[in-house]
């Protein structure tokens, strides 16, 4: 594989920790965008249960929390994720009604049926999205809501280059048809789907980036592994900006229904 097609999988995730700890998000979203899913939610009270699965450092939770009642725990693999999670909860007022534990999407800490609400924005690639809904389901209370982001193909058919690069990084990316599919073969009821505007990638997510790149860069000039991780990262854009009419983030929220 070139230089110019290798992957951020293939990097030292402690690399790509640090890295990406120095955003308020991991990836493409907004507060308003959370807050729109949220609106399709009827379920909360303050004794609901909300897990944040792949929560990062909790950019999407934090906003989760200050707009809807009920308990949330935030889960990620990461401990310095966690670690920054838990210090900007506790420096919002929140610490009460949220916590951030380390631990792994495929083996969750819940019983059965005790959850109200499943979020997750933009991880449920690490798992895969049908893995990750039939196997976080069970976790749902019936009548529970998911609330995903996720990568998706706007069109049928798209660009060898960019076709290429998603085929790489996540194969698993599709059309918003087969997701939609997806998600009622693996029994929910589909509530609401919808693209996350461009701002989502440009304003919260490329721009935040580069003041990371530099921070990055500054603390490790001369590494050669850090140098080529930061040297992918313009591709990301460069590709998105090219393509964006062919693929996008897409929210998707829906209710467990009994089988």
């Amino acid at each position: 594989m070139s230089d110019k097609n290798k992957t951020i999988h293939e990097f030292d995730f402690n690399l790509i920790c640090e890295f990406f700890s120095n955003m308020e998000r991991q990836g493409p979203g907004s507060p308003e965008v959370t807050i729109r899913a949220l609106s399709f939610i009827d379920n909360l009270i303050d004794k609901s249960l909300i897990a944040d699965i792949g929560c990062g450092t909790g950019g999407q939770t934090m906003v989760l929390a200050q707009h809807a009642p009920g308990s949330i725990t935030g889960i990620d693999l990461f401990p310095s994720f966690v670690d920054i999670f838990n210090r900007n909860a506790g420096r919002l007022g929140l610490q009460d009604r949220m916590k951030g534990i380390v631990g792994s999407m495929d083996n969750l800490p819940f019983q059965d049926e005790e959850l109200d609400l499943i979020w997750s924005e933009g991880a449920i690639y690490n798992i895969g999205f049908e893995r990750g809904l039939n196997e976080w389901r069970k976790y749902l209370k019936t009548g529970g809501y998911i609330a995903i982001s996720e990568s998706s193909w706007f069109t049928d058919e798209r660009p060898a280059e960019i076709n290429d690069y998603w085929m790489d990084a996540y194969p698993e990316i599709d059309t918003i048809p087969n997701q939609v599919a997806r998600i009622q073969k693996a029994g929910y009821i589909p509530v609401a789907t919808f693209i996350l505007p461009e701002n989502c990638w440009t304003e919260h997510y490329f721009a935040r980036k580069e003041a990371a790149r530099e921070i990055f860069l500054d603390k490790y000039a001369g590494n050669k592994a850090a140098e080529e991780f930061m040297a992918l990262q313009p591709r990301e854009e460069e590709l998105y900006r090219k393509y964006k009419e062919f693929y996008g983030y897409v929210f998707f929220i829906a209710k467990k229904v009994e089988l």
